[in-house]
């Protein structure tokens, strides 16, 4: 999108509960899963209703750090980026796409994934996804990351993936954030990850 003055610049914090819940509002996709997808084992996640799933997440808020960044447009939150600790996605350690990768070692015990995208309809292309994995990365390596993860989709393989397949982010955008596509274990899919100077 165009450099418009009149809209109000992109601004990033931890996330607040509060504002996540207000963002996933009461209709959709993230209002059924509130993001907790990855964070249960299939079975369980599908035993439990949508006002089970927003309690998991709400409950997440209690603890520290935050489960995610979130953006905001004069004011607003327009925007949500899940990242947290792989250990806390058992879905992810158990997906068949890392069972079929071929990754670099590194240590367990400092690596974070980034496992979701929600932007508000009315702020998607205008940078909101970007300025949220920037946000991300920030938030791992502040809080212990040694090493940030992420599973996006290849466009360029999979140029009709709907959005249900694109809140992993897509190939493009993490790698003009910094990261290198580490493996490309399934077709249109990639691992990608990025290291903490400080490592």
């Amino acid at each position: 999108m165009a450099y418009d003055a009149a809209v109000p610049r992109l601004e990033t914090a931890p996330a607040s509960w509060e504002a996540v819940e207000k963002l996933f509002g009461v209709r959709g996709e993230p209002f059924r899963c509130w993001c907790r997808w990855f964070a249960l084992p299939g079975k369980e996640f599908r035993s439990k209703a949508p006002t089970e799933l927003k309690e998991l997440l709400r409950a997440r808020f209690d603890e520290d750090p935050e489960p995610g960044v979130l953006a905001f447009r004069g004011g607003q939150a327009v925007g949500w980026c899940a990242v947290e600790p792989r250990a806390n996605y058992p879905r992810i350690e158990r997906s068949q796409l890392l069972r079929a990768a071929d990754l670099p070692p590194v240590d367990v015990g400092t690596l974070w994934s980034v496992s979701c995208f929600v932007v508000s309809p009315n702020h998607r292309r205008s940078g909101v996804a970007a300025t949220l994995l920037r946000a991300a990365v920030n938030h791992a390596f502040n809080n212990g990351a040694t090493t940030l993860e992420a599973y996006p989709v290849d466009t360029s393989l999979r140029p009709k993936a709907a959005p249900s397949d694109l809140y992993h982010g897509t190939v493009s955008l993490f790698v003009e954030s910094g990261f290198s596509v580490v493996s490309t274990p399934i077709p249109g899919r990639a691992i990608v990850r990025v290291n903490s100077k400080a490592a």
